[in-house]
């Protein structure tokens, strides 16, 4: 697919991050473009930007939509095909995602499914949903967000990370066995599986809010001490820390996970893109989510010991997970 002037491309998670960019960046190349997130608010600025970037004639709508809801994503299906008055999709990004659901031992049974929902069964439901919608087109393409996290279960050696990387482990798995049942049975329909590194993203500010906490300064006295008692394993002075310190440094660390990525979400959207163009299944998007996969490859075995994380450091990747949050070392 070397352009995307005229064709329909429906996008999930386009509130916010890499959903917006990829909106973006597909509005101003003359797609038409639908779109659903959970939140109105996010959604209508994403839409005023694309609206002003695309070329006159296309149309840009968007759509209040949980993925993990199957019905939601058939009522979502069923208004773009009404309300952009088509039969077929030429692109379907799989692109919403939440954090949360770590600790699958002493974490809330609820907060796991709900992040496995998402992660997992949104891009299943949507799939199920919008792939006659591809098969339909003259030429389709599904494109599935999984992670560096599925394909390395981890982002520190004492931060439990279940729920997201075993949702992302299954897109990965289930885009990759796609490959071969496409070529089968629908030949002019490509799949690729996008796995990206640290992104400049609001994911991880927005996980608490899908999740009903609000914010991270809404979190309970019960989420503070288990995080209170993950950083006291990794030797951080944080015992006699105040509750709303530690709050603090968690949405510190939202902050800056956004505002100090390596790669922005534009940049992200962009090497996407030029990836389904240029006929590619697998998507790494990051120097760092290059550098994970040679190291996974070349040292399977150590990839959940501190020594892994110790060569990414060296690199200038994920040194962060090696360092202790700002607001804990200046308490």
């Amino acid at each position: 697919m070397q352009q995307f002037d005229g064709k329909m491309a429906v996008v999930t998670g386009g509130g916010t991050g890499m959903g917006r960019e990829l909106c973006l960046a597909l509005a101003r190349a003359g797609a038409h473009v639908a779109t659903c997130d959970v939140s109105s608010d996010n959604m209508a600025e994403t839409k005023a930007l694309c609206e002003a970037a695309a070329p006159d004639g296309t149309r840009f709508t968007t759509h209040r939509c949980d993925v993990s809801n199957e019905t939601q994503v058939l009522a979502f299906r069923d208004a773009v095909m009404a309300e952009h008055d088509v039969d077929h999709a030429n692109l379907v990004f799989n692109n919403a995602g939440i954090g949360g659901g770590g600790d699958f031992l002493e974490g809330p049974r609820e907060e796991w499914e709900r992040t496995f929902g998402v992660c997992w069964f949104g891009v299943y439901y949507m799939t199920r949903a919008f792939m006659p919608l591809l098969v339909a087109s003259d030429e389709g393409y599904l494109v599935n967000t999984s992670s560096v996290n599925g394909f390395w279960a981890s982002i520190g050696p004492m931060t439990p990370h279940t729920a997201y990387s075993a949702a992302k482990f299954a897109v990965k798995g289930f885009s990759e066995a796609l490959i071969t049942n496409l070529r089968v049975v629908a030949p002019h329909v490509k799949v690729a599986v996008v796995m990206p590194g640290h992104i400049g993203t609001s994911i991880a500010l927005n996980t608490s809010q899908v999740l009903g906490k609000g914010t991270a300064m809404d979190m309970s006295t019960e989420e503070v001490a288990l995080i209170r008692k993950r950083w006291t394993q990794l030797g951080m002075p944080v015992d006699n820390l105040p509750d709303d310190d530690i709050r603090r440094a968690i949405h510190q660390r939202g902050i800056e996970f956004r505002d100090k990525a390596p790669t922005t979400a534009a940049q992200a959207a962009e090497i996407i893109l030029d990836g389904v163009k240029n006929d590619r299944w697998r998507i790494l998007v990051g120097a760092d989510a290059h550098r994970i996969d040679e190291l996974v490859r070349e040292f399977p075995e150590e990839a959940y010991e501190p020594t892994f994380l110790e060569k990414l450091a060296r690199d200038n990747h994920f040194a962060g997970l090696m360092n202790p949050p700002a607001a804990a070392e200046e308490g």
